[in-house]
Protein backbone atom coordinates (compact mmCIF):
# COMPACT_ATOMS: atom_id res chain seq x y z
CA UNK A 1 0.00 0.00 0.00
CA UNK A 2 1.33 3.43 -0.98
CA UNK A 3 1.24 5.94 1.86
CA UNK A 4 0.31 9.16 0.06
CA UNK A 5 0.44 12.92 0.66
CA UNK A 6 -1.49 15.40 -1.50
CA UNK A 7 0.10 18.86 -1.74
CA UNK A 8 -1.90 21.59 -3.47
CA UNK A 9 -2.81 25.13 -2.41
CA UNK A 10 -6.34 24.83 -3.82
CA UNK A 11 -8.85 22.89 -1.69
CA UNK A 12 -11.07 21.95 -4.70
CA UNK A 13 -8.06 20.41 -6.46
CA UNK A 14 -7.15 18.41 -3.34
CA UNK A 15 -10.73 17.22 -2.96
CA UNK A 16 -10.96 16.19 -6.61
CA UNK A 17 -7.74 14.20 -6.44
CA UNK A 18 -8.79 12.54 -3.19
CA UNK A 19 -12.07 11.51 -4.85
CA UNK A 20 -10.23 10.12 -7.89
CA UNK A 21 -7.97 8.13 -5.56
CA UNK A 22 -10.87 6.57 -3.62
CA UNK A 23 -11.02 3.43 -5.81
CA UNK A 24 -7.32 2.81 -5.10
CA UNK A 25 -7.99 3.34 -1.40
CA UNK A 26 -10.81 0.78 -1.55
CA UNK A 27 -8.45 -1.63 -3.28
CA UNK A 28 -5.91 -1.04 -0.49
CA UNK A 29 -3.34 0.15 -3.04
CA UNK A 30 -3.20 3.67 -1.59
CA UNK A 31 -3.56 5.18 1.87
CA UNK A 32 -3.99 8.98 1.92
CA UNK A 33 -2.26 9.99 5.13
CA UNK A 34 -2.43 13.79 4.88
CA UNK A 35 -2.76 16.95 2.79
CA UNK A 36 -0.68 20.14 2.60
CA UNK A 37 -1.65 23.62 1.40
CA UNK A 38 1.77 25.09 0.58
CA UNK A 39 5.42 24.18 0.06
CA UNK A 40 6.53 24.85 3.63
CA UNK A 41 3.72 22.76 5.11
CA UNK A 42 4.57 19.98 2.64
CA UNK A 43 8.13 19.79 3.93
CA UNK A 44 6.99 19.90 7.56
CA UNK A 45 4.57 17.03 7.05
CA UNK A 46 7.08 14.95 5.10
CA UNK A 47 9.68 15.43 7.84
CA UNK A 48 7.18 14.42 10.51
CA UNK A 49 5.68 11.50 8.63
CA UNK A 50 7.50 10.19 5.51
CA UNK A 51 5.33 8.77 2.72
CA UNK A 52 5.77 6.60 -0.36
CA UNK A 53 4.02 8.86 -2.87
CA UNK A 54 3.68 12.63 -3.10
CA UNK A 55 1.26 14.33 -5.47
CA UNK A 56 2.88 17.74 -5.73
CA UNK A 57 1.44 20.89 -7.27
CA UNK A 58 3.98 23.18 -8.95
CA UNK A 59 2.56 26.60 -8.17
CA UNK A 60 2.21 26.88 -4.41
CA UNK A 61 2.92 29.71 -1.95
CA UNK A 62 5.92 29.61 0.37
CA UNK A 63 7.94 27.26 -1.82
CA UNK A 64 6.99 26.08 -5.28
CA UNK A 65 7.04 22.40 -6.20
CA UNK A 66 10.57 22.49 -7.61
CA UNK A 67 11.92 24.13 -4.44
CA UNK A 68 10.17 21.50 -2.31
CA UNK A 69 11.91 18.72 -4.25
CA UNK A 70 15.34 20.21 -3.63
CA UNK A 71 14.76 20.42 0.12
CA UNK A 72 13.40 16.91 0.74
CA UNK A 73 15.96 14.71 2.48
CA UNK A 74 17.11 12.31 -0.27
CA UNK A 75 16.96 9.37 2.14
CA UNK A 76 13.24 9.99 2.69
CA UNK A 77 12.16 11.27 -0.71
CA UNK A 78 8.96 9.61 -1.91
CA UNK A 79 8.07 8.93 -5.51
CA UNK A 80 6.90 12.30 -6.82
CA UNK A 81 4.09 12.92 -9.28
CA UNK A 82 3.75 16.55 -10.29
CA UNK A 83 0.28 17.97 -10.79
CA UNK A 84 -0.15 21.24 -12.65
CA UNK A 85 -2.60 23.33 -14.58
CA UNK A 86 -1.37 24.21 -18.06
CA UNK A 87 1.97 25.91 -17.59
CA UNK A 88 4.19 26.00 -20.66
CA UNK A 89 7.35 26.48 -18.58
CA UNK A 90 6.64 23.49 -16.32
CA UNK A 91 5.52 21.28 -19.21
CA UNK A 92 8.70 22.06 -21.17
CA UNK A 93 10.71 21.15 -18.09
CA UNK A 94 8.93 17.82 -17.64
CA UNK A 95 9.05 16.87 -21.31
CA UNK A 96 12.70 17.85 -21.69
CA UNK A 97 13.63 15.49 -18.86
CA UNK A 98 11.12 12.65 -19.26
CA UNK A 99 9.39 13.43 -15.95
CA UNK A 100 5.89 12.10 -15.36
CA UNK A 101 3.19 14.63 -14.53
CA UNK A 102 -0.58 14.93 -14.33
CA UNK A 103 -2.20 17.84 -16.14
CA UNK A 104 -5.24 19.34 -14.43
CA UNK A 105 -8.07 18.53 -14.61
CA UNK A 106 -6.74 15.04 -13.89
CA UNK A 107 -8.50 12.15 -15.61
CA UNK A 108 -9.14 8.81 -13.89
CA UNK A 109 -7.61 6.96 -16.86
CA UNK A 110 -4.35 8.92 -16.62
CA UNK A 111 -4.27 8.43 -12.87
CA UNK A 112 -4.61 4.65 -13.33
CA UNK A 113 -1.45 4.63 -15.45
CA UNK A 114 0.44 6.81 -12.98
CA UNK A 115 -0.41 4.71 -9.91
CA UNK A 116 0.59 1.52 -11.71
CA UNK A 117 3.90 3.14 -12.70
CA UNK A 118 4.58 4.21 -9.13
CA UNK A 119 3.88 0.68 -7.89
CA UNK A 120 6.41 -0.69 -10.38
CA UNK A 121 8.99 1.88 -9.28
CA UNK A 122 8.52 0.84 -5.68
CA UNK A 123 9.04 -2.85 -6.48
CA UNK A 124 11.89 -2.38 -8.97
CA UNK A 125 14.81 -0.37 -7.47
CA UNK A 126 16.48 0.17 -10.85
CA UNK A 127 13.41 2.05 -12.08
CA UNK A 128 13.47 4.21 -8.95
CA UNK A 129 17.16 5.00 -9.46
CA UNK A 130 16.47 6.15 -13.00
CA UNK A 131 13.69 8.38 -11.70
CA UNK A 132 16.08 10.02 -9.24
CA UNK A 133 18.51 10.88 -12.02
CA UNK A 134 15.73 12.30 -14.20
CA UNK A 135 14.64 14.45 -11.26
CA UNK A 136 18.21 15.75 -10.91
CA UNK A 137 18.28 16.64 -14.61
CA UNK A 138 14.94 18.41 -14.23
CA UNK A 139 16.33 20.66 -11.49
CA UNK A 140 19.47 21.30 -13.55
CA UNK A 141 17.24 22.32 -16.48
CA UNK A 142 15.29 24.73 -14.26
CA UNK A 143 18.52 26.35 -13.04
CA UNK A 144 19.90 26.65 -16.57
CA UNK A 145 16.74 28.30 -17.88
CA UNK A 146 16.82 30.78 -14.99
CA UNK A 147 20.41 31.73 -15.90
CA UNK A 148 19.49 32.19 -19.57
CA UNK A 149 16.51 34.37 -18.72
CA UNK A 150 18.43 36.59 -16.28
CA UNK A 151 22.06 36.91 -17.43
CA UNK A 152 24.18 38.77 -14.87
CA UNK A 153 26.76 41.38 -15.90
CA UNK A 154 29.47 41.46 -13.25
CA UNK A 155 31.13 44.65 -12.09
CA UNK A 156 34.88 44.74 -12.52
CA UNK A 157 36.74 45.55 -9.34
CA UNK A 158 34.80 48.04 -7.24
CA UNK A 159 32.55 45.57 -5.41
CA UNK A 160 30.21 46.39 -2.54
CA UNK A 161 31.87 46.72 0.85
CA UNK A 162 28.65 47.49 2.72
CA UNK A 163 24.97 47.15 2.07
CA UNK A 164 21.95 49.15 3.22
CA UNK A 165 18.86 47.46 4.65
CA UNK A 166 15.60 48.98 5.94
CA UNK A 167 14.94 48.28 9.60
CA UNK A 168 11.93 49.76 11.41
CA UNK A 169 12.22 53.56 11.11
CA UNK A 170 15.80 53.67 9.86
CA UNK A 171 18.28 52.28 7.35
CA UNK A 172 21.09 50.07 8.60
CA UNK A 173 24.48 50.05 6.89
CA UNK A 174 25.99 46.58 7.21
CA UNK A 175 29.44 45.40 6.09
CA UNK A 176 29.09 42.66 3.48
CA UNK A 177 31.41 40.49 5.58
CA UNK A 178 28.38 39.90 7.83
CA UNK A 179 26.23 38.67 4.93
CA UNK A 180 25.71 34.92 5.32
CA UNK A 181 23.24 34.38 2.49
CA UNK A 182 20.65 36.09 0.30
CA UNK A 183 17.58 34.12 -0.76
CA UNK A 184 14.41 34.72 -2.74
CA UNK A 185 11.02 33.23 -1.89
CA UNK A 186 7.86 34.29 -3.73
CA UNK A 187 9.72 37.22 -5.28
CA UNK A 188 10.92 38.57 -1.93
CA UNK A 189 14.67 38.92 -1.32
CA UNK A 190 15.76 38.25 2.24
CA UNK A 191 19.27 38.79 3.61
CA UNK A 192 20.56 36.56 6.41
CA UNK A 193 23.34 38.31 8.32
CA UNK A 194 25.42 37.85 11.44
CA UNK A 195 24.02 39.83 14.35
CA UNK A 196 26.10 42.69 15.76
CA UNK A 197 27.87 42.64 19.11
CA UNK A 198 24.53 43.11 20.92
CA UNK A 199 22.14 40.77 19.07
CA UNK A 200 18.42 41.37 19.40
CA UNK A 201 16.91 38.73 21.67
CA UNK A 202 20.24 36.93 21.86
CA UNK A 203 20.01 35.69 18.28
CA UNK A 204 23.28 35.02 16.46
CA UNK A 205 21.78 35.91 13.07
CA UNK A 206 19.12 38.27 11.76
CA UNK A 207 17.21 38.52 8.50
CA UNK A 208 16.04 41.57 6.56
CA UNK A 209 13.76 42.02 3.55
CA UNK A 210 15.33 44.24 0.88
CA UNK A 211 14.36 45.60 -2.53
CA UNK A 212 17.44 44.27 -4.32
CA UNK A 213 17.09 41.33 -6.66
CA UNK A 214 19.54 38.44 -6.50
CA UNK A 215 20.80 39.42 -9.95
CA UNK A 216 21.64 42.92 -8.67
CA UNK A 217 23.38 41.51 -5.62
CA UNK A 218 25.32 38.95 -7.63
CA UNK A 219 26.52 41.66 -10.04
CA UNK A 220 27.83 43.82 -7.19
CA UNK A 221 29.33 41.27 -4.79
CA UNK A 222 32.91 40.05 -5.08
CA UNK A 223 32.77 36.61 -6.78
CA UNK A 224 35.80 35.56 -4.73
CA UNK A 225 33.72 36.01 -1.58
CA UNK A 226 30.16 35.19 -2.70
CA UNK A 227 28.72 32.54 -4.98
CA UNK A 228 25.29 32.12 -6.55
CA UNK A 229 24.76 28.51 -5.51
CA UNK A 230 21.20 28.25 -6.77
CA UNK A 231 18.78 30.28 -8.87
CA UNK A 232 17.26 31.54 -5.60
CA UNK A 233 20.31 31.78 -3.30
CA UNK A 234 23.70 33.48 -2.89
CA UNK A 235 26.00 32.48 -0.04
CA UNK A 236 29.08 34.00 1.56
CA UNK A 237 31.84 31.47 0.93
CA UNK A 238 33.55 32.20 4.26
CA UNK A 239 30.28 31.38 6.05
CA UNK A 240 30.10 27.81 4.73
CA UNK A 241 30.63 25.54 7.71
CA UNK A 242 29.88 22.17 6.15
CA UNK A 243 28.90 20.56 2.86
CA UNK A 244 26.52 17.64 3.26
CA UNK A 245 26.10 15.28 0.26
CA UNK A 246 22.49 15.62 -0.85
CA UNK A 247 21.63 13.87 -4.11
CA UNK A 248 23.02 13.49 -7.64
CA UNK A 249 26.09 15.63 -6.99
CA UNK A 250 24.30 18.32 -4.99
CA UNK A 251 25.29 19.55 -1.55
CA UNK A 252 23.33 20.92 1.36
CA UNK A 253 25.39 23.82 2.73
CA UNK A 254 25.47 24.38 6.48
CA UNK A 255 26.15 28.07 7.08
CA UNK A 256 26.99 30.33 10.00
CA UNK A 257 24.18 30.44 12.55
CA UNK A 258 22.73 27.10 11.44
CA UNK A 259 21.16 28.39 8.22
CA UNK A 260 21.12 25.88 5.33
CA UNK A 261 20.93 26.24 1.55
CA UNK A 262 20.80 23.59 -1.18
CA UNK A 263 23.34 24.13 -3.97
CA UNK A 264 22.61 23.11 -7.56
CA UNK A 265 24.67 20.33 -9.10
CA UNK A 266 26.81 22.70 -11.21
CA UNK A 267 27.34 25.16 -8.36
CA UNK A 268 28.23 22.28 -6.03
CA UNK A 269 30.95 21.31 -8.48
CA UNK A 270 32.23 24.91 -8.56
CA UNK A 271 32.27 25.02 -4.77
CA UNK A 272 34.32 21.84 -4.58
CA UNK A 273 36.84 23.36 -6.97
CA UNK A 274 36.92 26.71 -5.16
CA UNK A 275 37.37 25.06 -1.76
CA UNK A 276 39.99 22.65 -3.19
CA UNK A 277 37.98 19.55 -2.39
Amino acid sequence: MLRTLIADDEAPARNRLRKLLNPFVDQKRIQIVDEAEDGIETLEKLNANPVDLLFLDIQMPGLDGFEVIERIDPADRPVIVFTTAYDSYALRAFEANAIDYLLKPISSERLQITVARVERMRSEPELRAGGDERMARLLDWIDLQAEKESPVTKRSGDYLQQISVPFRDRILILPVSRLIAAEVEEGITRLHVMADEHPVGGRATQSYVVNYTLDQLEANLNPEEFLRVHRSAIVGISHIREMIPWFSGRYKLGLTGGHTVIASRERSRQLREKLLM
